[in-house]
Protein backbone atom coordinates (compact mmCIF):
# COMPACT_ATOMS: atom_id res chain seq x y z
CA UNK A 1 0.00 0.00 0.00
CA UNK A 2 1.21 3.51 -0.86
CA UNK A 3 -0.37 6.49 0.96
CA UNK A 4 -0.25 10.14 -0.04
CA UNK A 5 -0.05 11.26 3.63
CA UNK A 6 -0.08 9.58 7.02
CA UNK A 7 -3.76 10.50 7.35
CA UNK A 8 -4.54 8.12 4.49
CA UNK A 9 -3.29 5.28 6.70
CA UNK A 10 -6.15 5.77 9.16
CA UNK A 11 -8.57 2.84 9.14
CA UNK A 12 -8.58 -0.64 7.62
CA UNK A 13 -7.17 -2.02 10.86
CA UNK A 14 -6.68 -5.77 11.33
CA UNK A 15 -9.02 -8.24 13.00
CA UNK A 16 -7.41 -11.06 15.00
CA UNK A 17 -8.98 -14.24 16.38
CA UNK A 18 -8.46 -14.64 20.15
CA UNK A 19 -10.96 -17.46 20.60
CA UNK A 20 -8.42 -19.27 22.78
CA UNK A 21 -9.66 -16.90 25.51
CA UNK A 22 -13.35 -17.73 24.99
CA UNK A 23 -15.06 -19.68 27.78
CA UNK A 24 -17.34 -21.29 25.20
CA UNK A 25 -15.96 -23.36 22.32
CA UNK A 26 -19.04 -22.47 20.28
CA UNK A 27 -18.38 -18.72 20.57
CA UNK A 28 -15.51 -17.11 18.68
CA UNK A 29 -13.98 -13.84 19.85
CA UNK A 30 -12.19 -11.51 17.43
CA UNK A 31 -10.42 -8.27 18.34
CA UNK A 32 -10.19 -5.26 16.02
CA UNK A 33 -6.76 -3.72 16.60
CA UNK A 34 -7.15 0.05 16.41
CA UNK A 35 -3.64 0.54 17.72
CA UNK A 36 -2.55 -0.01 14.11
CA UNK A 37 -3.68 3.52 13.20
CA UNK A 38 -0.81 6.00 12.64
CA UNK A 39 -1.51 7.91 15.86
CA UNK A 40 -1.90 4.65 17.74
CA UNK A 41 -5.62 4.56 18.54
CA UNK A 42 -9.20 4.41 17.31
CA UNK A 43 -9.44 8.15 17.97
CA UNK A 44 -7.42 8.86 14.82
CA UNK A 45 -10.63 8.08 12.94
CA UNK A 46 -12.62 10.55 15.02
CA UNK A 47 -9.95 13.25 14.85
CA UNK A 48 -9.79 13.16 11.05
CA UNK A 49 -13.59 13.09 10.80
CA UNK A 50 -14.03 16.07 13.15
CA UNK A 51 -11.46 18.19 11.34
CA UNK A 52 -12.50 17.32 7.79
CA UNK A 53 -16.17 17.89 8.62
CA UNK A 54 -15.29 21.32 10.05
CA UNK A 55 -13.29 22.11 6.91
CA UNK A 56 -16.24 21.20 4.69
CA UNK A 57 -18.51 23.44 6.78
CA UNK A 58 -16.07 26.34 6.55
CA UNK A 59 -15.46 26.39 10.32
CA UNK A 60 -11.69 25.99 10.01
CA UNK A 61 -9.45 28.46 8.24
CA UNK A 62 -5.65 28.59 7.74
CA UNK A 63 -3.77 28.70 11.03
CA UNK A 64 -6.87 28.10 13.17
CA UNK A 65 -6.54 27.11 16.83
CA UNK A 66 -8.58 24.15 18.03
CA UNK A 67 -9.60 23.29 21.60
CA UNK A 68 -10.64 19.83 22.82
CA UNK A 69 -10.97 17.98 26.15
CA UNK A 70 -9.37 14.54 26.22
CA UNK A 71 -8.02 11.88 28.56
CA UNK A 72 -5.41 11.11 25.93
CA UNK A 73 -6.22 9.40 22.67
CA UNK A 74 -8.52 11.99 21.07
CA UNK A 75 -6.01 14.69 21.92
CA UNK A 76 -3.19 12.66 20.39
CA UNK A 77 -5.21 11.92 17.26
CA UNK A 78 -6.17 15.58 16.86
CA UNK A 79 -2.59 16.66 17.47
CA UNK A 80 -1.45 14.39 14.63
CA UNK A 81 -4.14 15.65 12.26
CA UNK A 82 -3.51 19.28 13.18
CA UNK A 83 0.24 18.90 12.71
CA UNK A 84 -0.24 17.49 9.21
CA UNK A 85 -2.85 20.10 8.26
CA UNK A 86 -1.18 23.13 9.84
CA UNK A 87 -3.58 23.92 12.68
CA UNK A 88 -2.75 24.69 16.31
CA UNK A 89 -4.27 22.63 19.12
CA UNK A 90 -4.93 23.13 22.82
CA UNK A 91 -5.86 19.96 24.75
CA UNK A 92 -7.54 20.06 28.15
CA UNK A 93 -6.05 17.04 29.91
CA UNK A 94 -6.58 15.66 33.44
CA UNK A 95 -3.42 16.11 35.50
CA UNK A 96 -3.26 12.41 36.46
CA UNK A 97 -2.86 10.81 33.03
CA UNK A 98 0.17 8.59 32.35
CA UNK A 99 3.37 10.30 31.24
CA UNK A 100 3.30 8.79 27.74
CA UNK A 101 0.16 10.70 26.84
CA UNK A 102 1.69 14.01 27.70
CA UNK A 103 4.86 13.12 25.79
CA UNK A 104 2.95 12.13 22.65
CA UNK A 105 0.97 15.36 22.70
CA UNK A 106 4.30 17.18 22.86
CA UNK A 107 5.63 15.20 19.90
CA UNK A 108 2.80 16.51 17.73
CA UNK A 109 3.09 20.06 19.09
CA UNK A 110 -0.12 20.34 21.09
CA UNK A 111 -0.39 22.70 24.07
CA UNK A 112 -1.65 20.96 27.25
CA UNK A 113 -4.04 22.77 29.62
CA UNK A 114 -4.36 20.80 32.85
CA UNK A 115 -7.67 20.07 34.55
CA UNK A 116 -7.89 18.64 38.10
CA UNK A 117 -7.00 14.95 38.11
CA UNK A 118 -9.58 14.22 40.80
CA UNK A 119 -12.34 15.31 38.40
CA UNK A 120 -11.31 12.87 35.64
CA UNK A 121 -12.51 13.31 32.08
CA UNK A 122 -15.73 15.03 33.23
CA UNK A 123 -13.60 17.80 34.74
CA UNK A 124 -11.69 18.20 31.47
CA UNK A 125 -15.00 18.56 29.63
CA UNK A 126 -16.24 21.23 32.06
CA UNK A 127 -13.04 23.26 31.79
CA UNK A 128 -12.95 23.00 27.99
CA UNK A 129 -16.53 24.20 27.71
CA UNK A 130 -15.77 27.16 29.94
CA UNK A 131 -12.66 28.05 27.94
CA UNK A 132 -14.59 27.76 24.69
CA UNK A 133 -17.04 30.35 25.99
CA UNK A 134 -14.22 32.67 27.03
CA UNK A 135 -12.32 32.29 23.73
CA UNK A 136 -14.73 32.35 20.79
CA UNK A 137 -11.71 32.68 18.48
CA UNK A 138 -10.78 29.06 19.26
CA UNK A 139 -12.58 26.31 17.34
CA UNK A 140 -14.29 23.88 19.73
CA UNK A 141 -15.20 20.72 17.78
CA UNK A 142 -16.32 18.92 20.98
CA UNK A 143 -16.34 15.21 20.16
CA UNK A 144 -19.01 14.48 22.82
CA UNK A 145 -21.65 16.44 20.92
CA UNK A 146 -20.37 16.29 17.35
CA UNK A 147 -22.11 13.86 14.97
CA UNK A 148 -18.87 13.61 12.97
CA UNK A 149 -17.63 11.40 15.84
CA UNK A 150 -20.04 8.45 15.34
CA UNK A 151 -20.08 9.12 11.60
CA UNK A 152 -16.41 8.11 11.44
CA UNK A 153 -17.39 4.69 12.74
CA UNK A 154 -20.56 4.41 10.66
CA UNK A 155 -18.56 5.06 7.49
CA UNK A 156 -15.34 3.26 8.45
CA UNK A 157 -15.13 0.96 11.46
CA UNK A 158 -18.54 -0.66 11.04
CA UNK A 159 -18.20 -1.48 7.32
CA UNK A 160 -14.69 -2.86 7.93
CA UNK A 161 -15.96 -5.21 10.65
CA UNK A 162 -18.83 -6.45 8.49
CA UNK A 163 -16.54 -6.87 5.47
CA UNK A 164 -13.97 -8.89 7.40
CA UNK A 165 -16.41 -10.77 9.66
CA UNK A 166 -19.89 -10.97 8.08
CA UNK A 167 -20.84 -13.71 10.56
CA UNK A 168 -20.60 -11.30 13.53
CA UNK A 169 -23.42 -11.78 16.05
CA UNK A 170 -22.29 -9.44 18.86
CA UNK A 171 -20.27 -6.22 18.93
CA UNK A 172 -18.66 -5.17 22.24
CA UNK A 173 -16.89 -1.87 22.96
CA UNK A 174 -16.15 0.44 25.86
CA UNK A 175 -18.48 3.34 26.60
CA UNK A 176 -16.57 6.62 26.46
CA UNK A 177 -17.89 9.36 24.21
CA UNK A 178 -20.23 6.63 22.85
CA UNK A 179 -19.20 7.41 19.26
CA UNK A 180 -17.82 3.94 18.50
CA UNK A 181 -20.87 2.11 19.83
CA UNK A 182 -23.30 4.45 18.07
CA UNK A 183 -21.59 4.44 14.69
CA UNK A 184 -20.60 0.76 14.50
CA UNK A 185 -23.82 -0.39 16.15
CA UNK A 186 -26.06 1.52 13.77
CA UNK A 187 -24.20 0.24 10.73
CA UNK A 188 -24.20 -3.40 11.85
CA UNK A 189 -27.88 -3.36 12.79
CA UNK A 190 -28.74 -1.92 9.38
CA UNK A 191 -27.06 -4.96 7.83
CA UNK A 192 -28.63 -7.49 10.22
CA UNK A 193 -30.98 -6.20 12.94
CA UNK A 194 -30.37 -9.28 15.10
CA UNK A 195 -26.73 -8.30 15.75
CA UNK A 196 -26.41 -7.28 19.41
CA UNK A 197 -24.43 -4.29 20.65
CA UNK A 198 -22.96 -4.46 24.15
CA UNK A 199 -21.40 -1.51 25.99
CA UNK A 200 -18.76 -1.90 28.69
CA UNK A 201 -18.71 0.76 31.42
CA UNK A 202 -16.83 1.10 34.71
CA UNK A 203 -18.53 0.97 38.12
CA UNK A 204 -20.08 4.29 39.04
CA UNK A 205 -17.48 6.55 40.60
CA UNK A 206 -14.50 4.50 39.43
CA UNK A 207 -11.99 5.19 36.65
CA UNK A 208 -11.27 2.61 33.98
CA UNK A 209 -9.07 3.77 31.12
CA UNK A 210 -11.10 6.79 30.02
CA UNK A 211 -14.35 4.85 29.96
CA UNK A 212 -17.37 6.39 31.65
CA UNK A 213 -20.43 5.34 33.57
CA UNK A 214 -23.49 7.30 32.51
CA UNK A 215 -24.69 7.43 36.13
CA UNK A 216 -21.75 9.71 37.02
CA UNK A 217 -23.53 12.86 35.93
CA UNK A 218 -22.47 13.47 32.34
CA UNK A 219 -24.19 11.85 29.36
CA UNK A 220 -22.57 12.71 26.00
CA UNK A 221 -25.10 14.67 23.91
CA UNK A 222 -24.52 12.39 20.90
CA UNK A 223 -25.66 9.42 23.01
CA UNK A 224 -28.99 11.11 23.70
CA UNK A 225 -29.40 12.70 20.26
CA UNK A 226 -28.76 9.45 18.39
CA UNK A 227 -30.88 7.18 20.58
CA UNK A 228 -28.10 5.36 22.38
CA UNK A 229 -30.36 3.70 24.93
CA UNK A 230 -32.48 2.13 22.18
CA UNK A 231 -29.45 1.06 20.15
CA UNK A 232 -27.65 -0.74 22.97
CA UNK A 233 -28.83 -4.24 23.75
CA UNK A 234 -26.92 -4.46 27.01
CA UNK A 235 -24.52 -2.59 29.28
CA UNK A 236 -22.10 -4.54 31.46
CA UNK A 237 -19.90 -3.19 34.25
CA UNK A 238 -16.17 -4.03 34.36
CA UNK A 239 -13.92 -2.73 37.12
CA UNK A 240 -10.21 -1.80 37.10
CA UNK A 241 -8.93 -5.16 38.35
CA UNK A 242 -10.75 -7.20 35.70
CA UNK A 243 -9.64 -4.72 33.02
CA UNK A 244 -5.99 -5.19 33.92
CA UNK A 245 -6.34 -8.95 34.32
CA UNK A 246 -7.79 -9.37 30.82
CA UNK A 247 -5.21 -6.99 29.35
CA UNK A 248 -2.62 -9.43 30.67
CA UNK A 249 -4.54 -12.40 29.31
CA UNK A 250 -4.40 -10.83 25.85
CA UNK A 251 -0.62 -10.92 26.03
CA UNK A 252 -0.92 -14.72 26.35
CA UNK A 253 -2.19 -14.79 22.76
CA UNK A 254 0.33 -12.24 21.50
CA UNK A 255 -1.81 -9.09 21.61
CA UNK A 256 -0.19 -6.09 23.33
CA UNK A 257 -3.08 -3.71 23.93
CA UNK A 258 -4.12 -0.91 26.25
CA UNK A 259 -6.11 -1.36 29.42
CA UNK A 260 -9.42 -0.25 27.94
CA UNK A 261 -9.04 -3.21 25.58
CA UNK A 262 -8.86 -5.44 28.64
CA UNK A 263 -12.11 -3.92 29.89
CA UNK A 264 -13.82 -4.51 26.54
CA UNK A 265 -12.45 -8.05 26.34
CA UNK A 266 -13.76 -8.80 29.84
CA UNK A 267 -17.19 -7.77 28.56
CA UNK A 268 -16.78 -9.93 25.45
CA UNK A 269 -15.80 -12.96 27.55
CA UNK A 270 -18.85 -12.36 29.74
CA UNK A 271 -20.97 -12.21 26.60
CA UNK A 272 -19.45 -15.45 25.27
CA UNK A 273 -20.31 -17.19 28.52
CA UNK A 274 -23.96 -16.17 28.32
CA UNK A 275 -24.78 -17.20 24.74
CA UNK A 276 -24.92 -20.65 23.17
CA UNK A 277 -23.00 -19.85 20.00
CA UNK A 278 -21.92 -16.92 17.87
CA UNK A 279 -19.09 -14.59 16.91
CA UNK A 280 -18.19 -11.68 19.15
CA UNK A 281 -16.17 -8.77 17.74
CA UNK A 282 -14.57 -6.57 20.38
CA UNK A 283 -12.90 -3.25 19.68
CA UNK A 284 -9.37 -2.64 20.97
CA UNK A 285 -8.99 1.17 21.18
CA UNK A 286 -5.18 1.22 21.27
CA UNK A 287 -1.93 -0.62 21.78
CA UNK A 288 -0.09 -1.07 25.06
CA UNK A 289 2.90 1.18 24.39
CA UNK A 290 1.71 4.26 26.24
CA UNK A 291 0.86 2.24 29.34
CA UNK A 292 4.34 0.89 30.01
CA UNK A 293 4.96 3.41 32.79
CA UNK A 294 1.97 1.97 34.70
CA UNK A 295 3.71 -1.44 35.03
CA UNK A 296 0.31 -2.98 34.33
CA UNK A 297 1.86 -6.18 33.02
CA UNK A 298 4.60 -6.65 35.58
CA UNK A 299 3.61 -5.30 39.02
CA UNK A 300 1.36 -7.09 41.49
CA UNK A 301 -2.16 -7.14 40.06
CA UNK A 302 -3.80 -5.72 43.19
CA UNK A 303 -1.25 -2.90 43.37
CA UNK A 304 -1.85 -1.94 39.74
CA UNK A 305 -5.62 -2.04 40.27
CA UNK A 306 -5.30 0.22 43.32
CA UNK A 307 -3.23 2.74 41.34
CA UNK A 308 -5.90 2.71 38.63
CA UNK A 309 -8.32 4.29 41.10
CA UNK A 310 -6.04 7.36 41.23
CA UNK A 311 -4.42 7.52 37.80
CA UNK A 312 -6.03 7.61 34.37
CA UNK A 313 -4.48 4.79 32.38
CA UNK A 314 -6.19 5.65 29.09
Amino acid sequence: MRAATALDLIGNTPLVDVSALSPNRSVRILVKLEGANPGGSVKDRVARSLVEDAERRGVLGPGATLLEPSSGNTGIGLALVCRVKGYRLKVVLPANVSVERRQLLGVWGAEVIESPGSEGSNGAVRLARRLAGEHPEWVFLYQYANPANPQAHYEGTGPEIYRDCPEVTHFVAGLGTSGTLLGVGRYLKEQRPEIQVWAVEPPSGEMVDGLRNLDDGYIPPIFTDLGGEKLLDRKTVVGPRASIEWTRRLADVGVFAGISTGAALAGAVRCAGLIDQGTVVVLSPDGGWKYLSTAAWTDDLDAVAERATREIYF
